[in-house]
């Protein structure tokens, strides 16, 4: 099946086909020819450098959980090898967890046996503390700037502002015509939490803001969410009005924008430290 991604109207891609025919083939009572469709598509869902819409993702699960579910009922047996140790472990629920803490390990490998009647399905969690955004600046498909302006346009340093200081954050998006119509990108904000959101549409003042119109937008309490289409050679800018409310130091993370159904198209802008600095009277 030749691979394919749409961005629009059926939002399909070739690993969703193969989740509906691997569907099919259960109706069939083809399992055997499934299974060869199920290994491909468990290590999509496994492949963590690997993209899939919504829409794949969800068609994979269900076609997945309908092959588990014809499985033969019975005792979960299997064992592991974690960190140079054997675990033996068994069960008659449908599922078992086991937590490995990885901190110490010597080796963070698995490798697992499976001593049941049937299939066995595993699944690696990975939980921690995530580090500070250290991305550069990248653009894939896409152009993206990102300036701060006081309020009558004039550029300023984001890094060291004095308190009750408003001022807008602005971003202009483009697309270069490598690919053709953009459709659904979705540009993400999120600000840091000295700085306030000013939520225009609470004071009736929207077009004091020199915004392209998008297709829908999200104000949250610290993020904005922009979604829009863009055009071929188009650009769109989106501003947002913020306020610097508490003093401190803070971390600005990254802007990125993204074809949400096309994962070769997006661009991302690094954070940076900010500070919010005492408004000193004399």
């Amino acid at each position: 099946m030749k691979p394919y991604q749409e961005m629009s109207y059926s939002y399909g891609s070739d690993l969703r086909d193969k989740a509906i025919i691997l569907e099919t083939l259960l109706l069939l009572g083809e399992k055997t020819k499934g299974f060869d469709l199920l290994k491909e598509i468990s290590a999509a869902l496994s492949n963590q450098n690997m993209w899939m819409s919504t829409q794949t993702t969800a068609w994979c699960l269900k076609a997945a959980s309908a092959f588990a579910g014809s499985e033969k009922r019975g005792e979960l047996s299997y064992s592991f090898q974690f960190d140079g140790k054997e675990i033996n472990a068994k069960t008659g629920l449908s599922f078992a967890q086991s937590n490995l803490p990885v901190e110490g390990a010597k080796s963070t490998g698995l490798n697992f046996t499976n001593r049941s009647n049937g299939s066995l399905f595993v699944r690696v969690i990975s939980e921690g503390t995530p580090a500070r955004d250290t991305e550069g600046d990248v653009e894939n498909g896409l152009k993206l700037s990102v300036s701060y302006l006081d309020l009558s346009g004039n550029p300023i340093d984001p890094s060291m502002i004095t308190q009750t200081t408003s001022f807008k954050a602005r971003v202009v998006v483009g697309n270069p015509g490598l690919k053709g119509h953009y459709k659904n990108v979705a540009l993400t904000q999120i600000f840091p939490s000295g700085w306030e959101i000013n939520n225009l549409r609470l004071d009736d003042v929207e077009p004091m803001i020199s915004s392209s119109i998008p297709i829908y937008q999200d104000i949250r309490d610290d993020r904005v969410l922009t979604y829009f289409d863009l055009n071929v050679n188009q650009n769109k800018t989106f501003e947002v009005t913020l306020t610097a409310s508490y003093v401190g130091t803070y971390f600005l993370p990254s802007v990125s924008c993204e074809a949400m159904y096309d994962q070769t198209v997006f661009a991302r802008k690094k954070g940076m430290e900010v500070n919010v600095m005492r408004d000193e009277i004399e």
